[in-house]
This record gives structure tokens, C-alpha cells and sequence, in this order.
């Protein structure tokens, strides 16, 4: 039951707006799990996983918005909600920007060596910061060696 004290309504509690809470959540939530989710090729090659949780945290943020500037003597988060929502559409788009766009511009790997072709002369640094080139690895004092080069794709 409401009072009223001559000026308006006291004793009214707001409720608490939480799908703005759980919509930033989750739109955090998808833009740090692409860390994990990028180990499976599955959602490597393609971040649906992180979209989704994109998806239903902005129409979380949304529905959280639409409730606190609807009936904002029930629900509070007026001004939470809209920094939530810009600071959540701002990572979503940088998230969006380095996945759809610069990662696109990688070249492609038609150069590259195929299994059993030999690969092109290189220098690398050793342990102890000497330059190893893989002609003198292969070339060592008692002939040719075999050498075995591999490449982690995203992990170095």
C-alpha cells in the first residue's frame, strides 16, 4: 500500500532491473570466452558461440532499458542500463571489427609448403638468442639431417 505525503508518493520500493545486470553479463561473457571457445575448430572458424551470447545479452540490456524508461517509478537503471548498452555495443563492435574484418586479412596460405615439399631458408633465434638458419640444420657436419618444423596456428 502506497502513502502519500502531500508531495507524491513515499514508501514505493523500487524493483530491481535485472535484465540489465545479466545482459552485460553476458555480453562480457562473449567477448572473454572467445579465448576458450577458439581451442575447437568449431567455433574457431566461425564464433557462433560468441555471437549468440552477444545476441541474448543485448536483448537482455534492451529489455532492461525498455523497462526502466517505461515504468521508471518501478524499475530502476535508467542511467546504468544506457552506459551498460553503449559500453556492450562498443565491445561487440570491436569484437565484430578484428573477427569479420581484420582477421579476414591474413593472407592466404596458397604460398605456403605443402606436406613432404621443402620449405624456404630461415633464421630463427635459438635459446640463447644465436641466429639458427634451417639450411645449417639441415646441412649440419655429418650431412643432411632431417628436421621436423611445427607450427602452432594462434599460439606462440
Amino acid at each position: 500500500m502506497d502513502l502519500e505525503d502531500g508531495h507524491g508518493k513515499i514508501g514505493m520500493k523500487r524493483k530491481w532491473n535485472w535484465p540489465i545486470w545479466v545482459g552485460f553479463v553476458l555480453a562480457l561473457s562473449g567477448l572473454f570466452s572467445y579465448g576458450f571457445f577458439v581451442r575447437y575448430p568449431i567455433t574457431r572458424d566461425f564464433p557462433w558461440t560468441n555471437l549468440l551470447l552477444f545476441g541474448a545479452g543485448i536483448a537482455l540490456l534492451f529489455l532492461g532499458l525498455f523497462r526502466a524508461f517505461g515504468r521508471p517509478q518501478v524499475y530502476r537503471g535508467k542511467i546504468f542500463g544506457s552506459i551498460f548498452t553503449a559500453i556492450a555495443l562498443f565491445l561487440i563492435s570491436l569484437f565484430s571489427y578484428e573477427i569479420f574484418y581484420v582477421l579476414r586479412q591474413v593472407p592466404a596460405s596458397s604460398g605456403a609448403p605443402r606436406v613432404g615439399q621443402l620449405a624456404p631458408d630461415f633464421f630463427l633465434l635459438d635459446q640463447s638468442g644465436k641466429p639458427v638458419g634451417l639450411g645449417d640444420l639441415l646441412s649440419g657436419p655429418s650431412g643432411a639431417k632431417p628436421v621436423v618444423v611445427i607450427f602452432y596456428r594462434g599460439f606462440w
